[in-house]
């Protein structure tokens, strides 16, 4: 494909918050008024592939303008990621913290939570493999009580999960630690879907994390929905989003 008409779909795109597989097959047909389906097809590929356009959902695409999300480790992140991958290796697992957050949020927050999910059976035997050596208190599995009377008065709390199967993570390496970690979307549906845990980050603050996350970074939007569909929180998401954001996801709300 010339690069002239490469920077020309650039330029007509870049600045709409999305278009369609249409749009594209209309823009390239009126320089190649016989362009063939199959041969569209392998532009689609090849646009995707160097990064120049990014789907957000089925046959809704964006030029690739926004970074990739990809937040600092802590050290103290750095070192349970180690005695995660090295004691259980080759479990799904994923580890954050709620310091990344600061990016998005009106205001910093104080404290902070990290977030450990592992694969059902392997929960138990983490909890006691890191309770005896983290400095932390940790908390496994917390219910709504223990949110409130426990989590809520720690200073700095670890808290030990099961890992949803089919959650949005993604492979990282550090220092040659190879380790998992949650995308964006997962984040963004476990505040909404984890009020009582992450309840000084509802509201006005939630609001403000959605915005600034969906503004300048990219969102894969079917992953999104798909996995509030599996924490039965995808039509309240999709009802927030419409609220208070119908501007930055009028093409993506159904």
């Amino acid at each position: 494909m010339p690069k002239i008409i490469e920077n020309l779909l650039i330029e007509k795109f870049k600045d709409r918050e999305s278009f369609t597989r249409q749009d594209l097959f209309d823009f390239y047909r009126y320089f190649e008024p016989d362009l063939k389906e199959g041969t569209f097809g392998w532009r689609i590929y090849d646009l995707k592939n160097r990064n120049i356009i990014r789907p957000i959902k089925r046959g809704l695409y964006v030029i690739s303008y926004k970074l990739n999300y990809k937040p600092e480790i802590s050290q103290e992140l750095f070192k349970l990621a180690k005695r995660i991958t090295d004691k259980f290796e080759g479990a799904k697992h994923c580890i954050w913290e709620t310091e990344w957050l600061n990016e998005f949020s009106q205001h910093h927050a104080s404290r902070r939570i990290i977030l450990i999910e592992i694969e059902k059976e392997f929960i138990e035997s983490l909890y006691f493999e890191l309770k005896d050596s983290s400095r932390s208190e940790l908390f496994l599995n917390p219910d709504n009580k223990t949110i409130e009377f426990y989590i809520a008065e720690s200073e700095y709390p670890v808290i030990i999960k099961k890992l949803i199967t089919r959650s949005p993570i993604a492979r990282r390496t550090e220092k040659n630690l190879k380790f998992y970690t949650p995308l964006l979307e997962k984040i963004l549906v476990d505040l909404f879907a984890e009020d009582k845990l992450f309840y000084y980050l509802q509201g006005s603050e939630l609001i403000h994390i959605y915005k600034n996350a969906i503004s300048n970074y990219t969102i894969n939007f079917t992953k999104l929905f798909s996995y509030a569909n599996r924490r039965d929180r995808e039509q309240g998401i999709k009802q927030f989003m419409t609220y208070h954001m119908y501007h930055l996801v009028k093409d993506i709300i159904e």
